[in-house]
């Protein structure tokens, strides 16, 4: 009986490979979207650059970013988008979310968050973050913002971190602070920690001298020491164990 031939590995591969993202789609995805994303002192366009073809331009104070359509292009289609409209339009929204912050925009909705310090997630420290839809981004300095004016914007942002909302829950010996809406908000409470510990002994749970285990865009866990410990024991991914105390001496990003 003769036997079936075999598919091309090759050919299989080249099936489930996905569509690529052109340029055009791109376009038009900016054509469509730019209009409704542009608000406040945000200033987006697609340009001609004689050198790289179409660009896309974002301004905002003195922040200013140039990325080609060509770029946008390949890394769209390394990641997999889907290159149908809503696909490509909802890749570019994320792109001009990923923006970077400004000064201005960061001395007025910025929120002091804590985030890790190093590549080894081995400390976190305090970092002022502005909330773009469910995602934060962290600002840099500019090189206009002088030592007075990233002092003001940090103590601006530390001031709206305790308003930054959240939601509490308590298992047993432990108190759980989520931000539904951003995770990495949920650290921000911490900027003011005797209202978070009043709002947790509220909900029925005393806690003297507690120690907070922090995973930057994690819930934040507080509990006694011992209890803490053994969370950062359990929880299978890097986190930093602190003293309530010690929360004070965090330094700034």
């Amino acid at each position: 009986m003769p036997q079936r031939p075999l598919r091309s590995p090759a050919g299989l591969l080249h099936r489930r490979r996905p569509a690529p993202v052109a340029v055009d789609d791109v376009r038009a995805a900016a054509a469509a979207v730019l209009p409704g994303l542009v608000t406040g002192g945000l200033r987006a366009a697609v340009l001609t650059d004689p050198a790289r073809g179409p660009v896309l331009v974002l301004a905002e104070d003195e922040r200013r970013t140039r990325l080609p359509l060509r770029d946008l292009a390949e890394d769209m289609t390394d990641a997999g988008v889907d290159p149908a409209t809503d696909g490509v339009a909802a890749a570019l929204t994320a792109v001009v979310a990923r923006r970077p912050v400004s000064d201005a925009v960061a001395a007025r909705t910025g929120v002091a968050v804590l985030d890790w310090t190093d590549e080894r997630r081995s400390a976190v420290g305090w970092r002022v973050v502005v909330r773009r839809g469910e995602r934060t981004v962290a600002w840099t300095p500019s090189d206009r913002a002088d030592a007075a004016a990233v002092a003001r914007t940090r103590t601006g942002a530390a001031a709206r971190a305790a308003d930054a909302g959240g939601v509490l829950r308590v298992e047993g010996p432990v108190a759980l602070w989520s931000h539904p809406g951003a995770p990495m908000l949920a650290t921000a409470a911490l900027a003011a920690p005797e209202r978070l510990l009043a709002r947790i002994a509220d909900a029925g749970l005393g806690l003297r001298d507690p120690n907070v285990v922090v995973t930057p865009t994690r819930p934040l866990a507080c509990a006694a020491a011992g209890v803490a410990d053994r969370l950062a024991g359990l929880t299978g991914e890097a986190c930093v164990r602190l003293p309530w105390t010690g929360l004070t001496r965090l330094a700034w990003l």
